[in-house]
């Protein structure tokens, strides 16, 4: 029972009955009725069931010790209840509901003298404003509240209580009324069959008909029309939300000629608008196979996946198309930065929930011409495997869990898929970011395209009633619309917004990773130049200059494709990605900067087996980026830091350009032999360059296999572990590229090395081994750096 404002009479009605209550426990019965009646200490009355034996009672509570311990049990029950509710009360704000102090005052209860804070209009602002922000703030986070606003963290808590609690309640009211509005829309639709059922017509001639003339199964049929019905209006709906405008269902709604004319090959009929074609269609290429002993829950959630992709559609298409002030150009870096402010208000659709706590926003958008069109670009995002061949030094693994809907009509246009990647930053120091996301595709006109990814974390755990649970990251709606140019090329503009968990990233890279650099659009524009610049030039017919034509087509493609994989092993062993398994070791004599791992090889015909030690390192460089990639990659300066090199200069013994800039090569390499009878060595060098960052990875090489990969063979035996180095900006002042742009003060350098260790896979790892590496690795650094500082 609770006492208000709109209640003057309630303090007198109270006190009342408390008197005569506390009447009824010193009697021990009520002879009135057949309850015991307790007075709780917020005011509400409780009935207990009346004992059976009425002069037992009596003689229980005509004891003296049992009469004074209930005393004494009542009275502290009271009085920490009475203390319970004064915290509780006195956590809420003035907009809360509950019993305020002028209450009490109402109520005229002189014994019980409360004193009861009002919050200030300040702390219900700061509170409000945290409730926003956290709903469930931590310890921590109360306690700091508290102290700032001077409160108690008790009422802190019970403020937070008492607003979620309000939140509920009027998000269940919303929900009610909802489901109100539908209940009567049916209800209106029942009288309207039913009154049609009692005024029948006759379809043939239009005249009334006997009700008893309509068949049983006629009237079986027009029930499953108006459920047809039902269906088509919410595929309309769906579809003219996919499509940005309003959906009518068809014309004159007549169900009889509208879905009775599917023909046998089950296909609309052709006088349906493209809009119901395409929404139709496309709610049949969801539920397809999806008629299982869990179809329905199948075909809701396939729906509630595709609400989230619209959603998540409508919002990249705005953040691809608006500008200022939803993107503001810094002046010093010449990137474009998010208004947060401005995204909350105008475009934000909060499709997958409130920021986790501990985790930044980050947010980019890069815009470029690339040597591609738009439907193929669309496949190659739309399939897993491409996709990752594409983006190689981003993506360290990807696949496609379900294909939701292959599209519409044999096209790319409404596909829908879930997707699980594994993104990474070339650095030991960086955790790989793992995202379970939504893909979507659609096409927005003729030669535009848009596909977006969103995560699904917290959206699939909130509809299965589970609690939410985070990854180190999740993406916003991100991605990137594709639209044709005249001459073959097309205009991308990608958006990458993401939520991280920062407090596991090296402060070497923080900086990096704050401005969009590290997994941004600039990345992911440049490397998709860079791939399909040299996807051209290998398909073309015409060799550079420069490239050494004795060897042959199948010769470049051998050849390409094993420094590839090259590559790709390279990438996996820096970052640990799940590609292979990968066992951190946790050595005493190692800095804490260095990672060291170890895997077994075994029936891998691309690596020798054995046991394979992989060891990686970043540190910070005072010269530009570009000046460090150009010293690595020249084999002039190899034997000031390469062992390999035998102290003398090497000789390229050929090159494949990958394109325009002489930065991306694949090279073949010999180096210096140490006496006459000893062979020289080959190395197989690939390097990378874009605005992002550069890449140099090498290779000891069979001399036979080689010259077998350039005759045409098949590389896929060649055995090698790959070594090299990672090169990016440091970002610290707002970042540059490798080609020019903004003053850069240094860059950051990840050396890697993979050693085989063992030629036993089952031999166990020696601590000589492990100081071998370390060794190796900080000696390379120190020569590095030495060389840097000397070389002009």
């Amino acid at each position: 029972m609770s006492f208000g404002d709109n209640n003057p009479g309630c303090g007198e009605s109270a006190k009342s009955i408390e008197e005569s209550d506390i009447n009824t426990y010193s009697n021990g019965t009520n002879h009135s009725n057949n309850n015991i009646i307790t007075i709780m200490p917020s005011g509400a009355i409780s009935q207990q069931p009346r004992l059976s034996s009425p002069t037992l009672v009596k003689s229980m509570f005509n004891s003296p010790g049992l009469s004074l311990a209930l005393q004494t049990n009542i009275g502290l029950r009271r009085s920490r209840e009475e203390e319970d509710e004064h915290e509780s009360r006195s956590g809420g704000s003035e907009n809360m509901d509950g019993v305020s102090a002028d209450d009490f005052d109402a109520a005229d209860n002189p014994p019980r003298k409360k004193r009861y804070h009002r919050h200030t209009p300040q702390q219900i602002q700061e509170l409000e404003s945290m409730f926003k922000e956290c709903p469930h703030p931590d310890e921590k986070q109360r306690l700091e509240l508290s102290k700032r606003l001077c409160l108690e963290t008790r009422q802190v808590k019970f403020w937070f209580q008492n607003r979620r609690t309000q939140m509920k309640t009027q998000l269940e009211r919303h929900d009610n009324s909802l489901l109100r509005q539908a209940n009567d829309k049916l209800r209106a639709e029942n009288m309207s069959i039913r009154e049609a059922l009692r005024n029948p017509m006759c379809s043939n001639c239009g005249e009334p008909a006997i009700i008893n003339e309509i068949s049983l199964e006629e009237q079986h049929l027009r029930i499953e029309n108006a459920g047809l019905k039902d269906e088509l209006d919410r595929v309309c709906a769906l579809a003219g939300k996919f499509l940005g405008r309003p959906i009518t269902s068809l014309p004159n709604s007549n169900l009889d000629t509208g879905f009775v004319g599917l023909n046998n090959n089950n296909t609309l009929p052709s006088t349906l608008p493209l809009e119901q074609n395409f929404g139709i269609s496309m709610e049949r290429s969801m539920v397809t196979n999806s008629s299982n002993g869990n179809g329905f829950d199948r075909s809701m959630e396939r729906s509630m996946f595709l609400e989230l992709a619209l959603s998540a559609m409508d919002e990249l298409v705005k953040m691809a198309q608006t500008n200022e002030p939803l993107w503001i150009r810094s002046d010093q870096s010449g990137r474009e930065n998010l208004n947060h402010e401005e995204y909350s208000r105008t475009v934000s659709t909060s499709c997958i929930g409130l920021k986790p706590n501990g985790f930044v926003s980050e947010a980019s958008r890069e815009s470029g011409v690339v040597i591609i069109n738009s439907l193929a670009l669309v496949e190659t995002l739309m399939d897993s495997n491409r996709w990752s061949e594409m983006f190689p030094c981003v993506i360290a693994r990807a696949s496609t869990s379900e294909v939701i809907s292959n599209g519409i009509n044999g096209t790319r246009n409404g596909a829908l898929q879930l997707m699980q990647t594994e993104l990474q930053v070339l650095s030991p120091l960086v955790p790989v970011r793992e995202v379970n996301f939504l893909r979507f595709c659609k096409q927005h006109a003729e030669g535009v395209w848009a596909v977006v990814d969103v995560s699904i974390d917290t959206f699939r755990e909130a509809s299965s009633g589970g609690a939410p649970t985070f990854h180190n990251c999740r993406r916003l709606p991100s991605g990137c619309v594709v639209q044709d140019m005249p001459n073959g090329y097309c205009k991308v503009t990608w958006v990458e917004h993401a939520e991280y968990e920062e407090n596991n990233v090296h402060q070497l890279y923080k900086p990096l990773l704050r401005l969009g650099m590290g997994f941004g659009a600039q990345r992911w524009v440049a490397t998709l130049q860079r791939q399909c610049e040299c996807l051209v030039i290998l398909m073309s017919s015409a060799l550079p200059s420069r490239e050494h034509s004795a060897i042959s087509a199948g010769g470049r493609r051998s050849m390409l494709k094993l420094a590839q994989r090259m590559t790709n092993n390279f990438c996996a062993g820096v970052c640990a990605s799940t590609i292979h398994k990968w066992n951190k070791l946790n050595a005493r004599n190692m800095s804490e900067n260095i990672r060291v791992m170890t895997r077994k090889s075994i029936n891998d015909p691309g690596e020798p087996s054995g046991v394979v030690l992989s060891a990686a390192t970043s540190v910070w460089l005072p010269v530009s980026p570009l000046r460090v990639f150009n010293f690595l990659r020249n084999e002039g300066f190899r034997s000031e830091w390469d062992i390999l090199s035998n102290g003398g200069p090497m000789q390229e013994m050929a090159h494949i350009a990958k394109g325009h800039d002489h930065g991306n090569s694949v090279s073949l390499l010999r180096a210096s032999a140490i006496n006459s009878n000893q062979s020289s060595m080959l190395i197989l060098q690939e390097t990378c360059t874009d605005a992002s960052g550069s890449l140099v990875v090498y290779a000891p090489v069979d001399i036979p296999a080689m010259h077998l990969v350039m005759n045409g063979g098949d590389s896929a035996y060649v055995a090698l572990l790959p070594s090299g180095f990672a090169v990016l900006p440091d970002g610290r002042n707002g970042g540059s590229d490798n080609h020019g742009g903004a003053s850069q003060t240094g860059s950051l350098l990840t050396v890697a090395f993979q050693i085989l260790v063992n030629s036993l896979p089952t031999a166990k790892l020696t601590v000589e081994s492990v100081e071998t590496v370390n060794n190796l690795i900080s000696c390379t650094v120190q020569k590095i750096k030495a060389a840097l500082q000397c070389e002009s």
